[in-house]
């Protein structure tokens, strides 16, 4: 009994929510640079969606009634001083990402940390997208190679 009273609060991790100035210019940045396509900017541009596999990528503007009343205002930072990032991290994987790593840079993405092979058999790199926020991308771990 309670194994399945457990597994029926197991969550779905359903959406990640990015607030930003203007929603529309966010899904076609993310889709032109990451190449995430757009599930949905409704007409009012308030809500977009990326797909994204299992997890929605969603982007909404940064003040809005609904949630400024029911949660709080978003905060954001004063500034981006070198050396210092937001407090999130979007990560994404791809089978190439040497060519998603150069697309995402010729459509607006600032290079923070070139690829690099890592000792765990993953190749990752760093942007940062036109909100200051920093993508991390990477290629599929890879098992290790034995001699």
């Amino acid at each position: 009994m309670r194994n399945r009273f457990v597994s029926n609060l197991r969550p779905t991790f359903a959406y990640t929510v990015v607030y930003v100035r203007d929603v529309a210019r966010f899904v076609t940045f993310y889709d032109k640079a990451f190449g995430l396509p757009v599930r949905r900017l409704d007409e009012s541009h308030r809500w977009g969606e990326l797909e994204s596999g299992e997890t929605t990528i969603a982007f909404t503007p940064l003040h809005q009634h609904e949630t400024d009343d029911l949660t709080g205002s978003v905060q954001t930072s004063a500034g981006s001083r070198t050396g210092e990032r937001q407090s999130v991290e979007v990560c994404f994987a791809y089978s190439d990402v040497d060519a998603a790593y150069k697309r995402a840079v010729e459509n607006g993405a600032a290079p923070v940390r070139e690829l690099e092979e890592k000792e765990w058999g993953q190749k990752v790199g760093y942007v940062r997208d036109i909100n200051g926020i920093v993508v991390r991308m990477e290629s599929y771990v890879q098992p290790p190679k034995h001699a």
